[in-house]
């Protein structure tokens, strides 16, 4: 009997401690014209990528952002231009975690935030996005410039009815680009930080 109980207190005490962990972990709102959007961030599975979109995200970098490339059973895309297309400035790029974060078991499925950047895989900067299909496609492969993926580094965990809204968006071209800019603009009014590890 008493074997029993301590074993249920046992499980009792690694939730509680589970818990607590999980609760660690940094959260982000995004406050945009569309709602809001809170982002589960894992520094843990990706540290560098995180570190650096918290930097981002404590400088106001994010605030004045648009939605600039919205793709509907794909991805919405934020974090680079202003409401009038101007790029805004960055920092140096983060190398590319994708390895580690895969194997972590974060992944580019629906809800899901990652990193974007170009053919380079360590060019990511500010820019990232936000899943709303089973993108397998970008998730690490292999270690060669073609199978690194895209680092993913947090998920949503409030308000993905908002982006799949964003992501039902109209577009057509806007500003520097041919396609994909919701034709009514999508603003990241700011970026808080909501809780601290």
């Amino acid at each position: 009997m008493l074997r029993r109980y301590l074993r249920m207190f046992t499980a009792v005490g690694l939730a509680v401690i589970a818990a607590g962990a999980l609760a660690a972990n940094p959260q982000v709102d995004l406050d945009t014209t569309a709602g809001k959007i809170r982002i589960e961030l894992y520094p843990e599975a990706a540290p560098k990528t995180v570190e650096n979109f918290l930097a981002y995200v404590q400088a106001k970098h994010y605030d004045g952002t648009q939605f600039h490339r919205v793709i509907k059973g794909f991805m919405i895309q934020g974090g680079g231009y202003t409401a009038d297309f101007k790029e805004k400035p960055t920092k140096s790029p983060v190398r590319n975690e994708a390895e580690q974060s895969s194997k972590a078991g974060l992944l580019n499925v629906p809800g899901s935030v990652a990193m974007a950047r170009t053919s380079d895989p360590n060019s990511a900067t500010a820019q990232f996005f936000i899943n709303v299909g089973d993108n397998k496609f970008l998730n690490f492969r292999e270690a060669t410039p073609q199978g690194y993926g895209y680092t993913v580094f947090g998920k949503v965990v409030a308000g993905m009815d908002v982006v799949d809204k964003i992501a039902g968006s109209p577009t057509s071209a806007g500003g520097i680009f041919t396609k994909d800019v919701p034709t009514e603009r999508v603003i990241i009014k700011s970026a808080t930080l909501v809780t601290t590890p």
